[in-house]
């Protein structure tokens, strides 16, 4: 590897690292440990995920009815109504927002989008 390889991964480690030390990302880690610890959560998630399942068959099926939807939408209603939910919530759309300013910042001085295009080969 070149010398210039080996900086360029030292600073995404250093960049990673430096992530991983903002508010934002340690408000999502603590706000998803507390979803995935929170069984009344976790129930939540299973019944959205099972409306959603059975939504999903239904309309591959061509058999969806509006009623299914609206069993969906309910369900993640209830899920996203819960605090720790909406907290997580919360917490990624921020960790969201952060990203995409440290994107910009590392996009800017190659002239492309570097999360969003930088891996891709053709765009329309």
């Amino acid at each position: 590897m070149s010398v210039q390889t080996d900086r360029l991964e030292t600073l995404g480690r250093e960049l990673g690292e430096a992530i991983a030390e903002t508010p934002e990302y340690e408000a999502f880690e603590e706000t998803k440990a507390a979803v995935e610890a929170d069984d009344d959560v976790q129930e939540q998630i299973a019944e959205f995920q099972e409306r959603r399942d059975h939504f999903m068959h239904a309309r591959q099926m061509g058999n969806a009815t509006e009623e299914n939807l609206q069993h969906v939408q309910e369900a993640q209603e209830e899920l996203h109504s819960m605090p720790k939910m909406a907290a997580y919530l919360d917490a990624q759309e921020n960790l969201q927002a952060r990203l995409e300013t440290v994107n910009e910042a590392i996009s800017d001085p190659l002239a492309v989008d570097f999360g969003g295009e930088a891996g891709g080969c053709c765009h329309d």
